[in-house]
């Protein structure tokens, strides 16, 4: 990327500098990002608990819309 295209997208505020995040990763297909995306053994641990931990309590998950309102929000 140019530096000078950088700077001007470091200009852009939060909000759009996330929009602009999530629609370069939404450009990705499935290939493309498992290509790409390259977990370590440790997150690879991790992830697969987590996911345990779901599997046996599903009832603890929060909905995202939830998560997203408590993060924006700052509480």
């Amino acid at each position: 990327m140019m530096p000078n295209t950088l700077s001007e997208l470091l200009k852009l505020s939060p909000r759009e500098r996330a929009e602009l995040a999530m629609a370069l990763w939404d450009s990705l297909d499935e290939a493309q990002r498992e290509a790409e995306i390259v977990l370590t053994p440790e997150q690879t641990a991790e992830l697969d608990r987590r996911l345990a931990e779901h599997l046996a309590d599903p009832h603890t998950a929060i909905p995202w819309d939830e998560v997203r309102q408590k993060l924006t929000s700052g509480a």
